[in-house]
């Protein structure tokens, strides 16, 4: 194991997802509503055969410094694709302490890069001003919540932290790569008169109850590579290339690469737009062949990478 290989897609079919995933998987158009993309679940299938749960179990060591005694097995960073027609419900996610507690789960902190939007473009992250328990939970059963959080306009190229604890929506028309501690416990605040479970008790408990005050610190590190953000979860980076671009081997941790933009062939595999790719821990050195392709790179370390 000391060659990137690749993450095969799963698709999660989603009532605010879409029919069309163009331009990431063109030849993609299905009757369900394709909302989520995912590509780091131990249920992913890798290009090395068997599923990523399956090699890790085998080579732990694919991990290295970045694994996660408690939960070992699982890759502990998700990467997705999402696909909104409709907004997604009012949620929010716990912190690693509260879903350990009741789920024996990580948490769930996230961050978003926008890769389309369509008009009205906007997500939701916090609140106007603060708010009480009570005036949470009530807000979330009138409806009210709509008015209270804090929309923003969203606009390819942003970046949206969202750490647990956050409240938070998307909005529709929205292309987003997202980068997030691998957890799916969300809890649903609102939900817009959808026949879905709400998650009342428990969202109440964990909700930030003021404006959102986290934000990214992005800065250009060389060599085609802008961090957008370092967190002490990940660290997210994007990565262009014009031509060719060699990437140094022996990190003591995995690196997580989908590629965004454009096409080519990566350590001799011919890559596209929407597929990911897992360099597994000490891999060896390799180059990435692609005019003018453009990468999200997300990896856990103290500090940036030497690639």
């Amino acid at each position: 194991m000391d060659r990137p290989f690749q993450l095969l897609p799963i698709f999660r079919e989603r009532v605010w997802g879409r029919e069309s995933l163009t331009p990431y998987f063109p030849e993609t158009l299905r009757k369900q509503r394709i909302g989520e993309i995912w590509f780091t679940h131990e249920e992913n299938e890798t290009a090395s055969g068997g599923t990523l749960g399956q090699l890790l179990a085998s080579h732990p060591e694919i991990l290295g410094t970045a694994a996660d005694p408690a939960h070992p097995g699982i890759c502990p960073l998700l990467i997705k694709l999402l696909f909104t027609s409709e907004r997604l419900s009012v949620q929010v996610h716990p912190d690693d302490a509260y879903a350990q507690r009741h789920h024996g789960s990580l948490g769930k902190t996230e961050a978003w890069y926008v890769l389309d939007a369509k008009p009205p473009a906007e997500v939701a992250i916090g609140f106007k001003e603060p708010l009480t328990p009570e005036r949470l939970r009530a807000s979330a059963v009138s409806g009210e919540i709509e008015d209270l959080l804090d929309w923003r306009k969203a606009a390819p190229g942003d970046l949206f932290f969202v750490p647990a604890g956050t409240v938070h929506a998307i909005g529709a028309g929205m292309t987003i790569c997202e980068v997030q501690e691998n957890s799916d416990i969300t809890y649903r605040l609102y939900d817009y008169g959808r026949p879905r479970e709400l998650h009342l008790e428990h969202g109440t408990q964990v909700s930030e109850l003021g404006p959102h005050t986290h934000y990214a610190q992005p800065r250009t590190l060389g060599g085609g590579r802008d961090e957008l953000l370092a967190c002490g979860y990940f660290r997210m980076e994007r990565l262009g290339i014009e031509e060719s671009r060699a990437v140094a081997g022996g990190l003591p941790y995995y690196l997580l690469l989908i590629c965004l933009k454009g096409a080519g062939v990566i350590d001799g595999q011919a890559f596209s737009p929407g597929e990911a790719w897992m360099v597994p821990t000490g891999a060896a050195g390799f180059t990435i062949d692609g005019q003018t392709s453009e990468w999200m790179v997300t990896y856990s370390a103290p500090e940036a990478a030497a690639y």
